[in-house]
């Protein structure tokens, strides 16, 4: 039998543009979980180059990664801080 031959997803892959990025982060947002928004945001951040985004935000690049790694919990702060770096913001709205 042959064997199929697999490599690991990586959402950063398929994060192209900025209107792709703004896009993937209010799907994030739409989940309603925090860890969801923090992975997103890595996500985006390596898409653009996490070395940049990490001296943007003001951030050692390896707190960043551990920031917003799976098990990571940033501090509000940081995720304000990698939003802007990123070049994006967030807004709020009433919900339906």
């Amino acid at each position: 039998m042959a064997r199929t031959k697999t490599k690991p997803f990586d959402a950063a892959d398929y994060l192209k543009s900025e209107d792709d990025m703004v896009a993937y982060l209010e799907a994030a947002l739409e989940e309603d979980d925090p860890r969801v928004v923090a992975a997103a945001l890595g996500d985006i951040a390596r898409a653009k180059g996490m070395s940049q985004v990490a001296r943007d935000a003001g951030l050692g690049r390896e707190s960043l990664y551990k920031a917003l790694s799976p098990g990571g919990n940033p501090e509000f702060g940081t995720v304000m801080k990698v939003v802007r770096a990123l070049g994006l913001s967030l807004h709020a709205s009433r919900c339906a």
